[in-house]
């Protein structure tokens, strides 16, 4: 029974409830994806610059020197 007045709950009154629930969600969902987005792609950029000093330096420290001298 409901509280508000003496009428039992029926289907139109639950599906009432989760579209309101569900419209709250979406709008939270919204907000949040778009603070996300920019923190990803700079989270990205920051993934790529990384791999590349790494690669830089594990290239450098494995190249081989190679001396000349002219007698």
């Amino acid at each position: 029974m409901n509280r508000n007045n003496d009428r039992p709950v029926t289907r139109v009154d639950i599906e009432a409830k989760l579209e309101e629930i569900r419209g709250v969600a979406d709008s939270q969902v919204g907000a949040a994806q778009q603070v996300g987005r920019p923190v990803v792609a700079a989270g990205g950029a920051a993934l790529v610059v990384l791999a590349f000093l790494v690669g830089r330096r594990r290239g450098r420290k494995r190249s081989t020197i190679v001396e000349v001298r002219r007698v």
